[in-house]
């Protein structure tokens, strides 16, 4: 074993020292970069007692507004192309929990829950709810508050900066206008 390794800190166990965060600027980057994948990936965990396939409960979360979208709308709400969300909009509708419908004046069809995507969305939403509040009551000294105030900030900040650097607004849907 080499005398770098031992000092770097990456011998045999293979765990990152704080000396070794490239390419981040520092340890602190690496490790918020590393939660934050981390907390992406929780939203394609698995639930065993689900209704809904991950990607039918992205969409049905999109639409939980009450407000129908149409196929563009909800590929750019959801952040994927076009192709991928026709593909699960397709598969939720044949399994009964879309349905697309016209509207006069529109050349689009627009999409929204029938009756049963509504009963399976409220149903895994209770799911996800029920693993968050054990989640909390596990987590010392955190709040569900103080998570919310910190996320919500840091969002709205996250935006701002992408605003500024691209002149786009990353949040079509205007949720970060809507909590002030």
């Amino acid at each position: 074993m080499s005398a770098d390794a031992v000092s770097s800190g990456t011998a045999s166990s293979g765990a990152v020292s704080d000396d070794d965060h490239a390419p981040w600027p520092s340890p602190l980057i690496r490790d918020l970069v590393d939660e934050l994948r981390r907390f992406n990936r929780r939203k394609t965990e698995f639930y065993a007692e689900s209704v809904l396939e991950a990607s039918a409960f992205a969409i049905m979360l999109v639409l939980s507004d009450g407000r129908a979208r149409t196929l563009r709308e909800l590929t750019e709400e959801l952040g994927l192309e076009q192709s991928t969300v026709n593909r699960q909009v397709n598969n939720a509708i044949k399994h009964g929990y879309l349905e697309r419908f016209e509207v006069a004046g529109s050349l689009s069809r627009f999409v929204r829950p029938t009756d049963t995507g509504r009963e399976a969305f409220h149903h895994d939403g209770m799911l996800r709810a029920a693993r968050i509040e054990a989640t909390f009551a596990d987590l010392a000294p955190g709040t569900p508050e103080g998570l919310l105030r910190e996320l919500r900030a840091f969002n709205q900040a996250y935006d701002r900066r992408v605003l500024r650097e691209t002149g786009k607004d990353v949040e079509a849907t205007g949720e970060h206008r809507r909590h002030g």
